[in-house]
Order: structure tokens, then sequence, then C-alpha cells
């Protein structure tokens, strides 16, 4: 039997071939459409995680030509390079650096970056007035410097200048004047323009002496005038070199002049809650504010920046520090600032641990402790005018029992008025001993003896030596100082009187230089100014020098050394000026004392710097903290 390929066969091949071709097209077609999916998948996935990155970018761009940069394509992360700058120029440098919110920025690459929740915090006090250039208290500042900005303000770490109001700035050679270029687009957070008007606004009012703004008129008596060269462009023009000079001008804020041109002085200094600014938070309104109400700040929707990463930042005012603690191991509040008995305790609680995190340092503005020893009292002197009496206190004072037992071992003894790392700390210069028996001959030698064989010291006319020490009273490891200063004195024969105080209390007592004695604190920094604290100018119109000490020899010293701006040969006058005070003692210079903190481990970002944190609630920066939005919890 013949097997034959017909016409009949062929058409079939070639029908089943065509069937084959069709089924290649079609895979092949849907290969090249599932490709086409993928990579249409792959960029909107690559979209959707950029979007953050996009809209920093535009932030980014908007800021820079605000600037007057210019845009250079490029297809690197170094696209935005203002007019004249090298890409490879570093952020940072001595005259400021491009990005105010650099530290914020950085913080926005993480993958857990979010903003929004609240940050919540225990001031431990009530406060007792907002308003700026009345309120005198860090209490108030820190609530005051999440609303108010300043020209530029220190990074943490490299404590370099960084312009925030202001986009550049240059100093004349003889260093008497410092032209400022202000950031255009600013406003105040209800909505109007800030300009060159409400910084010379500012400075005229601080001068107004109708104004009760004596510590601010301190500070500013070496400026002449800012002056206005047009609306972003201002100089602050001074009578002298002065070696604060840019310190001064670039912490400068402005003062809305639409929004306090409304007040007379005198109303005005009646206010207590007058707060407006144009930092990335304000209140609830600028001026409802009243002591007792809550301390709550909002997001300013107005804001030229980039937006604080806190919806709210809300502060309670527990003063009773148990309390406080309570809240914070109820997650009620997200840090804690510990006493030094309280973190050896918390430490070792392992659950706390787990959903916290802890610090100790010590503090760029930490600062240190003291005891002033009125001299002057209703225009009469008192037994401290002596400086044999004040040394002698002093070494009546056991410090650094006190910093073993009472802090546990996280204080030293401050040798002087100067930060803890300050240069202008005189080398040679010690803490004075705990040295009984020399006091008690300098007090003799100054009329106090035991006259009568009854173990009390007494003076001339048989009046023996007894005083109010004021402090805090709601700050129980205070409250121990002062027992431990009590029983020194006790067993020499002083009778030293507790007077625990509200703060309100406290402060009318300073204005009126109503007191014997009385213990604070003083903020540090890199290089502080004395001025305000013991030069006589200062001992009238409610200024800092209220226990009314004066010595001719230091107020030319420190004349000298805030003149004087070549730092190599000021710190010298500086270290003469702290011999004097050792000397002097107008306080007993107590304690540096580290900073012990806890916050919640939501709190992302943290971490210690040359300042401490890198973030300082008392200093005027950009809050570099966020929460994750799992981890949000308001």
């Amino acid at each position: 039997m013949e097997n034959r390929f017909g016409l009949k066969d062929l058409l079939l091949v070639v029908l089943l071939a065509g069937v084959i071709l069709i089924v290649l097209l079609a895979m092949f077609q849907y290969d090249r459409q599932w490709q086409t999916m993928k990579s249409i998948e792959r960029t909107v996935s690559r979209q959707s995680s950029d979007t953050a990155e996009q809209t920093r970018t535009l932030s980014e761009i908007r800021d820079l030509l605000a600037r007057g940069g210019s845009i250079t394509p490029t297809t690197g992360p170094s696209a935005l390079v203002p007019t004249g700058i090298s890409s490879t120029q570093p952020v940072f440098s001595s005259g400021g650096a491009l990005d105010p919110f650099i530290h914020q920025h950085e913080a926005m690459k993480s993958a857990d970056y979010a903003r929004g929740d609240w940050y919540v915090l225990n001031m431990g006090t009530r406060v007792s007035k907002l308003t700026p250039l009345l309120s005198s208290d860090v209490y108030a500042s820190i609530i005051q410097n999440r609303i108010i900005e300043t020209l530029a303000y220190r990074d943490p770490d490299t404590l370099a200048w960084i312009p925030l109001l202001a986009t550049d700035w240059k100093a004349s050679d003889d260093g008497l004047s410092i032209h400022f270029t202000l950031r255009q687009g600013v406003t105040f957070s209800d909505g109007s323009p800030c300009t060159a008007d409400d910084y010379v606004f500012a400075f005229q009012w601080i001068m107004n002496p109708d104004v009760d703004a004596p510590r601010q008129r301190g500070g500013y008596e070496r400026l002449k005038s800012i002056d206005k060269v047009n609306d972003y462009e201002i100089v602050f023009q001074f009578k002298e070199p002065f070696f604060q000079s840019f310190e001064l001008a670039a912490s400068s804020s402005p003062l809305s002049k639409q929004f306090y041109s409304k007040f007379t002085p005198k109303q005005f200094n009646e206010t207590v809650g007058a707060l407006i600014g144009t930092g990335p938070y304000r209140l609830k309104d600028a001026e409802s504010w009243r002591p007792g109400s809550q301390l709550e700040l909002f997001r300013n929707e107005r804001y030229w920046g980039e937006p604080g990463p806190f919806n709210r930042i809300f502060y309670h005012e527990v003063e009773e520090d148990s309390a406080s603690l309570t809240m914070f191991r109820n997650g009620e509040l997200d840090a804690f600032g510990a006493l030094p008995e309280q973190y050896q305790a918390l430490i070792g609680d392992a659950d706390l641990m787990k959903r916290v995190q802890n610090f100790k340092y010590y503090s760029r503005d930490g600062g240190y402790s003291y005891i002033a020893w009125n001299q002057s009292r209703v225009g009469k002197p008192t037994r401290f005018a002596d400086k044999r009496v004040r040394q002698a206190m002093t070494m009546l004072i056991d410090r650094e029992r006190m910093a073993r037992d009472l802090y546990r071992g996280f204080a030293k003894p401050a040798p002087g008025p100067f930060g803890v790392i300050s240069p202008q700390n005189a080398p040679d210069i010690k803490p004075w001993p705990y040295d009984p028996k020399r006091a008690l001959q300098l007090l003799a030698d100054a009329g106090y003896r035991d006259r009568n064989e009854d173990g009390l010291l007494v003076d001339g006319k048989g009046e023996p030596f007894r005083f109010k020490l004021i402090y805090s009273s709601k700050n129980p490891l205070g409250e121990q100082m002062v027992l431990q200063v009590k029983d020194s004195l006790a067993r020499v024969g002083i009778i030293l009187e507790q007077d625990p105080t509200d703060w309100p209390i406290m402060l009318k007592k300073i204005n009126t230089r109503d007191f014997d004695a009385m213990t604070l604190g003083w903020s540090g920094g890199i290089e502080t100014d004395i001025h305000q604290m013991f030069h006589s100018s200062q001992i009238a119109d409610n200024a800092d020098n209220f226990m009314s000490y004066s010595n001719p020899e230091l107020d030319k010293l420190i004349d000298q050394a805030r003149r004087t701006v070549d730092e190599a040969k000021r710190m010298p006058v500086w270290h003469n000026a702290h011999h004097i005070l050792h000397e002097d003692q107008p306080y007993t210079f107590m304690l540096y004392r580290q900073s012990l903190l806890f916050i919640d481990n939501r709190i992302k970002n943290v971490h210690l710097t040359r300042s401490g944190l890198n973030y300082l609630s008392d200093d005027v920066m950009p809050i570099p903290w966020y929460v994750p939005k799992a981890l949000q919890k308001h």
C-alpha cells in the first residue's frame, strides 16, 4: 500500500504551522506585556517610596532659591548648589551652614521616619509668665524657643553657627557692624510677614526704659542700633568692639511689630501670655494663655521651614518629683530628668529599661548651682557684706561630700562662675576646701565668737549668727542639700533657718532684694558673660546682681574682657576676674551636676553630642527627633 503526501496533508501542515506561529506570537506578546507591567509596578513602587525624598528636595529647592542660589543640572545628590559654592564644600563652615534643617533632613532618610504624635513632658513647676522679655526663667524660655526663632543657632555637635532666619552675614573689618541678609518668605504664625521692621522694632522696644526688660537692655548696652537697609537686610551697629557681638546679633529674635505695637509699654508689662513668633510651633492663641492654663504647643501651619516632627508638645506642671516619676513609669511622660538616687534605681529596673533609653552627661549649658549671700537689705549692709564671712561660709560646706553622697558621684565642686569646659576658668584655681578650723578663725576675725560658751556664735552686740536660706519648695534633693548645710553650720554655732519657697515668690524676693541667702543655679555656655551677675551696674533696676555685690576692680576686668575681641588676649582677663570672684565669694559656687535623663524608646534619633544631646530644649534649634508611625500613640 502506497503512502502519499497529498494536497490535503499539505494544507493540514500549513494550518498546524500557522497555529504554532500564532501561539508563539501570543506568548511573546504576553511576555512583553508582563515585562511592561513589572516595569510599571517597579516605577510606581519607586515613586511611592521616594515621595518623602521628593518632598524634601522640593523644600530644599524652595529654600535654596530664597537664598539667591541657582540649580545646577546634575544627576547626583549634589544637585542643589548655591551659586559660587563647590558641591564638595563641607556642610558646616565658620560662616554657618547651607541647610538650617540638616539634622532633620538626615533623620528623614531613615526608613521609619514619620511626623506626628505628641511629645509630652513635665515642667516640674508652675509657669507664671510667657511674654518675651518679661519672663526671666528657663521654664518660659523652653516654651519661647519653640515659638520664637533667632537669626542663627549653634550646631550642637560642631558648635558652628547655622543660619536660620538669616541666610548670610558679614562683619566689618573693625568689628563694629554686622550685616545680615534675612530669609524671605518668613511669616509670623498669624500670617503677617517677618521683615527688617520687626528686628528694628524689637531693639527699640527693648531699649524703651518703660518696658520691663532690664536683662535684655543690659545685654544690648554695647549695641548702638539695628538699622534697616531694606525689607530683608539689617545691620547691627556696635558702640565699641564686643567679644560676644556676633553671638548677641545672631541670637537676636524679631518681635512682631504688627502684634506687639498695639500694646503701650504699661499694657505690655502687665501681660503674661502675649507670645507669637515665626517658629515651628505656636500657642493655641497668642494672647489668651494665663497661669494655670494648659501649656500646649501646636504645629504652626504657616511655618516657613521644615515642619516640626510632633503634632503637639504638651507640658504638665506637676511640682512633686515623686508624682512626675510615677507619670513617667506609667508612660504618661516621654522624658524624665532623674535625681542621682532615682537614676541608679531606674537603670536597675529591667522592665522599665526595655522601653526607655538613658543618658548621663555634663551639658554645655548645664551651668552650676550656688548660694548667693545678700550683702545689702533695705539699703543696709548685712553680715555677708564682709568677704571673710562669705569665705567662711564656703569653707563650712563640704561640697565633695555632697557630690559623693547626695549626687552619687554624678557631680563635682564648681570652682567659679564659668562652664565645666569653658576656657574662661583660670587653670590654677581649685574649689575652696572644706576647712571648719580656718572658717572659724575668719569668723572670729569678723567679730563672731562663742562669747557665752553655749555653742552659738554671736556678734559684738550679742546677736546670734542666724539667717534664712531660701530654696525651691518642690525640690527634694535641694532640701537635702540645705539640710546638710544646716547641719554643718550648726556644728560651729550658726543657725540656718530653712525657707522653702515657690518660684513666683522667690522671684519677687529676688527683685526686691528681700532675703538673707538663696540657693539657685545658672545655666552655662561655651563662654559666659558674667556682667549681668557680678557687675555693680546690674544691682539696680531688678537686674541679676541681686545680692548687691560690688568690686570696682572686677568691674574694670569685666569691661575690659567684653571689649577684647581677640580670644588669646581675652582669656587672661577672664582668668584675673575668676581670681577676684574666687577671693570674694559673692556666691558659694556649689556644684557642676551631670544631666541624668531617660527618654521613651519610641522617640528616635536621640544621641550624645559635644553639647550634651543633639537637641537642647533651652536653645532655639530644629528638633531632629521623631516617632515612627507604628509607635505613635496620640
